[in-house]
């Protein structure tokens, strides 16, 4: 059979990526060639580059993020993109931002050290509420009594946010408020905090519908990773409630539901 022309293999790597649903990586775009049409990683790759320098001002990019490419509406017209939805856009409680960007720069990272840390109580829901949006995963448990489970971020939290991997979550120094972890604010930065933990099992075709459970972390690997210093975290956000007398430090529950 014969390759195809470069041309061609733009339009259908377009017509793949429209019709996904999902981001494809360069992996799961070569599978969908037959033998003999297959062109190899790198080619495909030059395509994708094509691709994204064509749309150099448009109203859509063509985005990597961790689970491989998608097109997507250019985060500056989301006023106006908002406006054909009836639904309100999602908000999402401080509490429930400040839970999740201490996994996000502390993990792997029990509830235990999450309290600590914010000093109140976390609401099973926010936990609940982070599990079933695939953003956080459990990657070990901590051997201490009661065995506490580990919380790392996933490729869907990455994918959510906009975000190819943890080196572009922003520096904790450049970021004043936990608020600004809403999803419609651009993170991505060239100097983000370097972080590497396992790599969770590799979903192109939905392959975790078998009912497999991802490979937890070594215990000693996470133990290491759990040791690094909370100076930067720790206080972090609070000044400024202090200062306003807004602590949401007290000594009754708080009201964690989203």
């Amino acid at each position: 059979m014969q390759a195809l022309e470069p041309e061609m293999l733009q339009q259908i790597i377009e017509g793949l990526l429209l019709s996904a649903g999902r981001p494809l990586s360069v992996t799961a775009l070569s599978e969908l060639f037959v033998e003999g049409e297959r062109p190899t990683n790198e080619q495909i790759r030059e395509i994708l580059n094509v691709i994204a320098l064509d749309c150099e001002g448009r109203g859509f990019e063509l985005k990597e993020v961790a689970s491989g490419f998608r097109f997507q509406v250019r985060q500056k017209l989301s006023p106006w993109i908002s406006r054909l939805s009836e639904e309100k856009p999602q908000r999402y409680t401080r509490a429930l931002l400040e839970t999740l960007g201490l996994i996000a720069y502390r993990q792997p990272i029990t509830r235990g050290d999450i309290e600590e840390i914010r000093g109140v109580a976390v609401s099973s829901t926010i936990i609940r509420t982070l599990l079933d949006r695939e953003w956080v995963r459990v990657v070990g448990h901590r051997d201490v009594p009661g065995r506490p489970a580990m919380f790392a971020t996933t490729r869907h939290f990455l994918d959510y946010f906009n975000l190819k991997n943890l080196q572009e979550l922003p520096p904790l120094s450049e970021i004043r408020d936990l608020d600004q972890l809403n999803p419609e604010l651009d993170l991505s930065d060239d100097e983000g905090r370097v972080l590497v933990l396992p790599e969770e099992p590799v979903d192109e075709d939905n392959v975790d519908e078998d009912g497999e459970q991802p490979e937890l972390l070594d215990e000693d690997e996470a133990m290491a990773l759990a040791r690094r210093p909370l100076d930067d975290i720790l206080g972090y956000g609070r000044k400024k409630d202090e200062a306003t007398g807004d602590s949401d430090v007290s000594g009754s529950q708080e009201n964690d539901n989203e």
